[in-house]
């Protein structure tokens, strides 16, 4: 493919000779080979990329904290304003864009969801995060949102029923 074999061998120490093992309780399997992906101690794993996000996030004084869950990642805005909280997930999301194509990878909008909690007795719309103007969607609130891998269901006002 024309790379240099020093770049190869970096990149292959990642991905080979590595091992993993499953803990459940008080169940604990045997180790075994894994030979795809990228160890999540790894400096070529997502935890490295949300580390420098944060960190450009913090630089630039935009108040959106982040949250990881298996392979999942959740950007929280807390504001009393809609708009307020609008523009930081516009930012947040236009920073995290810039660098994921500077590492050459792209966002999958089709996976991207935008949910608000909401205290308030009366109606409530919440209005759409636009991102046309990065290159992004335009994101309609869900009225849920549901944690896949542990099945929780959050709805606007956390009744957890």
């Amino acid at each position: 493919m024309g790379l240099d074999s020093h770049v190869v061998k970096f990149f292959a120490n990642y991905l080979i000779n590595r091992k993993t093992n499953y803990v459940w309780n008080n169940f604990l399997s045997p180790m075994f080979k894994v030979n795809v992906g990228v160890g999540q101690e790894s400096a070529l794993s997502l935890f490295s990329f949300l580390y420098i996000l944060e960190n450009h996030l913090k630089n630039l004084n935009i108040p959106v904290s982040i949250i990881s869950f298996v392979d999942d990642r959740l950007f929280i805005s807390q504001d009393k304003s809609l708009v307020s909280s609008n523009s930081c997930l516009f930012c947040s999301y236009n920073v995290m864009t810039k660098l994921l194509n500077k590492f050459g990878l792209i966002i999958e909008h089709s996976k991207t969801e935008v949910f608000y909690f909401n205290r308030s007795h009366g109606f409530f719309d919440p209005p759409p995060l636009d991102l046309f103007s990065i290159g992004g969607p335009v994101f309609v609130p869900k009225n849920s949102w549901k944690y896949q891998y542990l099945g929780f269901i959050f709805n606007r006002k956390l009744f957890f029923h």
